[in-house]
């Protein structure tokens, strides 16, 4: 129990301070999207109200909410928000503090009030997203300027097992796992409802990673402009990914959806600057999302662990909160930039993939004490456990010849971690359950 606390805690950390940078870094290149996000906000609470209190209806409401949305998106495509730097932090740094702040306040308030009716909001936006991601490649039928196939980009890992860990939250997700038990149990009507739910998610989460593909392997080609000249076609992605070095960063990963997705989707006829500004506001809706999922989730991880460890002041909420924002912003703010948690970045692949493995070996043990067939999880956990487990040794290997220690003790612990769980978990199932009588 403590172990698997300490992997989740160590992922969610991550996540914290890598999800306020990310919002951080989308306000700092795209400054339009800052007024339509922080305009979400109260647009939200007002949902909630009408909602939970006057029991409008959900579907109008939601597309009011919406329209008012894109209302301000109009609004933020013609009055951007800077933030200039302050006392020598820079402007990304100033955005990761206040973000975090407003981190610690959304995930202190009830679901009803901001998390759930902001979520209606994103859902919507998503799906009108996804809608003119996909009208946006039927009319501009990009072609893909990516190669089909390259083994060996330069500076990269090998392909095989570093692909599984690539795709990330597209494929499978141990953070999705977390916040299933955590935030979207909690608001499902019923338990029929869960598989809708969270199945539909997933399948939607992965036809979002295939547009992804699209708007930077053919997207890109319509147009790249970069250092004032503008590359097109296989020039336009040879550029932005001309190494496995120059696509590094996360700046870089985010402009080249932004730009793909918006070459294609000005063919449609809506302007560009115009469909920047959505982009950009999808991004960080959706980031800002994860980020008080990921305090909100990390507040019950640290009062769990304090009750299980018998500290009984950081078993309240606020204590608990003020743990995990503290925490993330020490790492944010380590090297003094506000982006200290980038040096992190290369672990959450893995350890995201590692988390859902584990994910994956206590439900086969939840199976197996119901006596339940258990198989069709097991398989998977094999599978995920060595994939990951071998890209996560690929990953160690790498930090140790660059001499980066932090990461590179940071990530045996979690691999130390993930094996020793594997081994109890096999002694618990051969001590306390007949394994071949309940695996069929």
């Amino acid at each position: 129990r403590i172990l698997f606390l300490i992997i989740i805690f160590l992922l969610l950390w991550i996540v914290i301070a890598i999800f306020g940078l990310v919002i951080a870094i989308v306000f700092n290149i795209f400054p339009q999207a800052v007024f339509p996000v922080i305009f979400q906000i109260p647009v939200a609470i007002w949902l909630g109200y009408v909602f939970i209190k006057k029991q409008k209806s959900y579907l109008l409401y939601s597309i009011i909410a919406l329209v008012l949305m894109y209302i301000s998106v109009y609004f933020g495509s013609i009055f951007p928000l800077k933030i200039p730097e302050l006392f020598g932090i820079s402007s990304v740094g100033i955005w990761t503090i206040l973000l975090l702040f407003y981190a610690y306040i959304a995930s202190t308030l009830p679901v009803q009030v901001l998390l759930q009716p902001r979520d209606f909001i994103n859902a919507y936006q998503l799906l009108i997203i996804m809608g003119l991601l996909a009208i946006g490649v039927f009319v501009s039928k990009p072609e893909m300027v990516a190669p089909m196939i390259n083994l060996s980009p330069e500076g990269a890992p090998p392909m095989w097992p570093m692909l599984f860990v690539v795709v990330a939250c597209g494929a499978i997700s141990g953070f999705h796992s977390l916040v299933s038990s955590g935030t979207s149990s909690k608001q499902c009507d019923n338990e029929s409802n869960s598989l809708f739910v969270s199945y539909g998610s997933m399948l939607t989460e992965g036809l979002l990673a295939v547009f992804v593909i699209i708007a930077c392997g053919a997207g890109i080609g319509f147009g790249l402009e970069k250092n004032g000249i503008i590359y097109t076609g296989f020039d336009a992605f040879s550029q932005h990914y001309s190494s496995w070095a120059a696509a590094q960063g996360l700046g870089s990963k985010i402009n080249a959806f932004v730009t793909g997705s918006a070459n294609m989707i000005e063919k449609t006829g809506i302007p560009k600057q115009l469909i920047i500004t959505i982009m950009g506001v999808f991004v960080a809706s959706f980031a800002a999302t994860t980020l008080d999922t990921a305090a909100r989730l990390q507040r019950y991880i640290v009062s769990e662990f304090a009750r299980t460890s018998n500290i009984k002041f950081l078993e309240k909420k606020h204590p608990a909160t003020f743990m995990a924002i503290i925490t993330a912003l020490a790492l944010a703010f380590y090297n003094g930039t506000g982006k200290g948690a980038l040096i992190l970045w290369p672990l959450f692949g893995t350890c995201n993939q590692l988390l859902a493995a584990i994910s994956l070996l206590v439900i086969t043990v939840y199976l197996i004490k119901k006596g339940t067939s258990a198989i069709y999880t097991l398989i998977p956990t094999i599978f995920m456990l060595i994939v990951t487990g071998w890209a996560m040794y690929i990953n160690l290997k790498t930090f140790y010849v660059a001499e980066n220690w932090l990461l590179f003790v940071i990530g045996l612990i979690i691999l130390i971690l993930d094996i020793w769980i594997f081994i109890e978990t096999c002694a618990i199932i051969k001590k306390k359950y007949f394994f071949k009588k309940n695996l069929y």
